[in-house]
């Protein structure tokens, strides 16, 4: 991302969730709010794109099925890790990149708060989206906490602590589309915080996989996701380092229990040469 400038790849996140909306059945992400906060040019371009026949919508391309099956597919789990674990007590989640996610405005979980991780400018566009789309952004003891935190340099349990978050308490950690933009130490240093957590707490994220794993059209779409973004970060700090970064994490910390790539079709698990992996506490 270009600092002082919102991500172009929240944009593009929140392009193919509201496309599921529209192109999909059944829907595998329920989500009302994924048309109107994309704004009035984005969401009338989207809608003149999915119903073009000739030549076909880019939208309807196999590559563009599969990451948007994927996209909505690490959501769905993300979610229903939450009200997993809000049935057995807990009452923080925090959306790690959280770009234009729409949960905490359409959550079914009113006892759970949520804690939203951005990069200031991104988090800045998000407020004017909501405003713009007429979305009320719930307030209060259980409202939602914007949290400005650019991963690279600041210190992100005191960025929580310092809006309300409870580290003595189990949390849920939703950190989708963010550890492939960042350096290893840093990934590192989020999953360490997320298991220091209290039992009870839980952890899901996607990451990127070694090209040696991938198959032919893996291969294919992650060079054309790392040429993209590539493009979108020239001029920025970061123009001059590896675009797209491979994480592999040594799974099974102690007092952790481990899984990855959660059940679902290979084209959800593994578009683009990402896959998802989720950790929980035992304590």
């Amino acid at each position: 991302m270009i600092p002082a400038r919102p991500s172009r790849t929240a944009l593009g996140v929140a392009r193919r969730r509201a496309a599921h909306q529209l192109l999909d059945d059944p829907l595998v992400l329920d989500d009302p709010l994924a048309l109107p906060i994309l704004g009035a040019e984005q969401r009338a371009l989207l809608e003149a794109s999915v119903r073009r026949r000739v030549p076909p919508s880019p939208e309807q391309h196999p590559v563009a099925r599969a990451l948007r099956a994927f996209l909505v597919a690490r959501a769905r789990y993300t979610e229903e890790t939450l009200a997993e674990a809000a049935t057995a007590g807990v009452r923080q989640y925090v959306v790690l990149g959280a770009g234009l996610d729409t949960f905490a405005y359409r959550s079914p979980l009113p006892s759970v708060r949520v804690f939203e991780i951005d990069h200031p400018a991104t988090q800045a566009w998000k407020l004017e989206r909501l405003a713009e789309a007429g979305i009320r952004v719930p307030d209060g003891p259980t409202g939602v906490a914007f949290v400005p935190v650019d991963f690279h340099r600041d210190q992100l349990d005191e960025r929580l602590v310092t809006a309300g978050f409870r580290p003595d308490e189990p949390a849920v950690f939703g950190w989708l589309g963010v550890t492939m933009y960042v350096t290893a130490e840093s990934v590192m240093e989020v999953l360490r915080y997320a298991m220091g957590r209290p039992a009870g707490s839980a952890i899901v994220f996607d990451y990127a996989l070694a090209p040696a794993r991938m198959n032919h059209l893996q291969r294919v779409v992650h060079q054309q996701m790392a040429e993209r973004v590539a493009r979108a970060s020239r001029g920025s700090r970061a123009s001059s380092r590896r675009p797209w970064r491979v994480i592999l994490p040594d799974w099974g910390p102690g007092g952790w229990s481990t899984s990855t790539e959660p059940p679902s079709t290979p084209a959800t698990s593994r578009a683009g040469g990402t896959a998802c992996a989720s950790g929980r506490s035992r304590g």
